[in-house]
């Protein structure tokens, strides 16, 4: 996001929160120092994987803030930390037993990272997928096209947010809503914020938020407007036709790191603008020749590797298979 600042004193982020109600903020020296020198000392010591170290340093800097509720989500799955169900359900049960404990309404979702959450997949696309994902459902088609409705068309042709992505979304806003006793029942809470984030509200303060942190607002929505902002765009086509029944996640989130989206080491650069999008998703029918994905990368070398890298991560098969939930449990 042109502009945009994470690395913001303590005073700035308490400002903030105060003012607009929301801040995004990264690790500095001064913040939470004691937490990046124990998770080095967990790291040389081969204690990573500890429930307990992890419990305590994700609540910890949760706790800190005063909460009256938190909901967590917890993933498991090939692509995720917890590669298995029991294991995150044994992690997801030691947080909230201990956020509970500490005076914090706390309630866990365990989420399947099998597949890629949404459509798009890589730091700048994500983030195009989150604002497209902002934008109300109900009106978007019926608007003129003023600069705002032409980013949210732009965004809606070239990759629509995925049922998940907003489903989740959805869903966490329900359970906290429960949890603050703003509403009585999931089904009514789950109504309420799907109004709320249909109503176009959720966009204008993601607006405020970005502008508060130093944004560049006018260049972020030119930005937005644009199909790619790397180098080279190529499809990945499938090579017949079916119905996705696996997306591999870790296989794509590889492929990304690859391209240069992600780190190898600590020293390593990142290319923001890599990536990929239009991710085709498990039961949804692909045909011959059919786009299965979409790379964004800085060059053709680049795409030549990754694509068949990229058509292992799907499989097809001839009858359509109902995806696994990408809930499976509630804890707490």
């Amino acid at each position: 996001i042109p502009g945009f600042q994470t690395l913001l004193p303590a005073e700035k982020i308490v400002a903030q929160v105060q003012q607009v109600g929301c801040v995004i903020c990264g690790q500095t020296d001064k913040m939470v120092p004691a937490d990046k020198k124990i998770y080095a000392l967990r790291d040389a010591s081969g204690t990573v994987p500890s429930i307990p170290l992890i419990t305590a340093s994700i609540l910890s800097k949760k706790l800190a803030e005063s909460l009256d509720a938190l909901i967590l989500d917890v993933k498991f799955g090939c692509a995720a930390f917890m590669q298995t169900k029991t294991a995150a359900r044994k992690l997801a049960k030691a947080m909230v037993a201990l956020g509970n404990q500490c005076g914090t309404n706390t309630r866990a979702i365990l989420t399947d990272m099998n597949t890629p959450l949404g459509r798009a997949a890589g730091n700048w696309l994500e983030v195009k997928e989150s604002v497209e994902c902002l934008a109300p459902r109900s009106s978007r088609r019926e608007e003129a096209l003023t600069e705002k409705s032409a980013i949210r068309m732009s965004l809606l042709t070239s990759a629509p947010t995925s049922d998940d992505l907003r489903s989740l979304v959805l869903d966490c806003a329900a359970h906290l809503l429960v949890q603050t006793r703003k509403s009585k029942s999931l089904a009514a809470a789950r109504k309420l914020a799907e109004d709320c984030l249909d109503s176009g509200a959720p966009r204008k303060k993601w607006d405020e938020m970005i502008a508060a942190q130093g944004a560049d607002l006018q260049a972020f929505n030119k930005k937005l407007l644009l199909d790619s902002t790397a180098s080279i765009v190529a499809e990945v086509k499938s090579e017949k036709s079916g119905f996705v029944f696996k997306c591999d996640a870790r296989v794509i989130g590889e492929v990304i790191r690859d391209l240069g989206g992600g780190r190898l080491t600590k020293e390593s650069p990142i290319n923001y603008d890599v990536g990929m999008d239009q991710i085709a998703k498990p039961g949804e029918r692909v045909e011959k020749g059919g786009v299965l994905c979409r790379i964004h990368a800085a060059g053709r070398a680049q795409v030549d590797s990754a694509r068949a890298r990229i058509k292992s991560a799907f499989e097809l098969a001839a009858k359509p298979k109902k995806p696994a939930p990408l809930i499976s449990e509630i804890i707490g």
